[in-house]
């Protein structure tokens, strides 16, 4: 990036999160939305949020949580708060109206070298870009909630996006720590809600059909094939698993091969199924605002300590 200074668009829990990841990377950030109210409030839980990692030990960057959130400021103005921003990350609520909207009015106020991103995890490229000026510029960077604990981010052109645009936006979200990955062109549901909603489509046939409860479904994954996954790919882990790709296709694509066949249609996620589920999940954890903030403060504290691990383990 020629310039340190960066816009958010939107202000609520992935803008957030994007404002105190550039933050972390040592870039000015502007926090755009359309209430004060609102802004005030991103305001205080940022500050709050970066001053109890602080104190945990989970604080990214090299500065203290003053200094970042120093760097922090907000605006009511869109055209005050994205002037002198090279790179816009739009954050507002996934609907392509309003997504479409304000790239609109982006698009008759930015320059010719500024990047235009979109945080969107489904909208395609080519339906949230349509018809901009400045379409070469503009790229989805989809982050993985919440991307400051989940460094992930999806990046998909749009197919006019110039390849600068592609190479300009890795590069910067590999400065800011993040982990960018690039689609060579774009897929509904990109490349990690495909693999999710794989999962969740057979863990959701399996507990529908009687096979395991929805508790231990959740059991294998966490203690089973997540435990590998948050380190290696299904790929590497094939890869392992015999003596290379070759050797694991050879020994097992005919089981593999036996057990997909049976996989069912796309489930409905409707019916009984839902109350089942929802019984389990919410014997486990209450549908309590209180209690579903401690579970999920509880999840981002041991994402970060994953992270922290997987950092100190690349640098040995």
């Amino acid at each position: 990036m020629e310039h340190s200074q960066v816009a958010i668009i939107g202000s609520g829990l992935i803008g957030r999160s994007w404002a105190m990841v550039f933050a972390a990377g040592g870039f000015k950030v502007k926090l755009y939305d359309i209430a004060q109210q609102q802004l005030t409030s991103a305001l205080e839980n940022i500050r709050k949020q970066m001053k109890e990692m602080e104190k945990s030990g989970f604080l990214k960057g090299s500065s203290s949580a003053e200094q970042q959130f120093a760097l922090i400021s907000v605006c009511t103005d869109l055209k005050a708060a994205v002037e002198g921003a090279a790179f816009i990350q739009e954050c507002t609520p996934e609907n392509l109206e309003l997504k479409k909207k304000i790239f609109g009015q982006l698009d008759l106020i930015v320059g010719d070298n500024v990047i235009l991103s979109s945080s969107t995890s489904c909208l395609l490229p080519s339906k949230l870009f349509a018809g901009l000026k400045h379409v070469k510029q503009c790229i989805v960077s989809h982050p993985v909630n919440p991307p400051y604990f989940v460094p992930l981010v999806e990046i998909v052109p749009h197919p006019e996006t110039d390849p600068s645009t592609t190479e300009r936006t890795y590069a910067l979200m590999k400065k800011i720590g993040q982990s960018p990955v690039k689609l060579n062109r774009e897929i509904e549901g990109f490349v990690l809600n495909r693999l999710q909603y794989a999962v969740i489509s057979e863990a959701w046939r399996l507990v529908g059909e009687g096979v395991i409860s929805p508790t231990d479904l959740d059991l294998v994954m966490s203690d089973g094939l997540g435990m590998r996954y948050a380190f290696i790919g299904p790929l590497e882990t094939m890869h392992l698993n015999a003596e290379g790709i070759a050797s694991y296709c050879e020994r097992y694509s005919e089981g593999m091969r036996l057990v997909l066949n049976t996989f069912g249609p796309v489930p409905e996620f409707s019916g009984e199924v839902v109350q089942k589920v929802n019984q389990a999940m919410t014997e486990k954890i209450p549908v309590v605002p209180k209690v579903l903030d401690a579970r999920r403060k509880w999840r981002d504290e041991c994402l970060s300590g994953l992270a922290k691990l997987k950092t100190q383990m690349k640098s040995n």
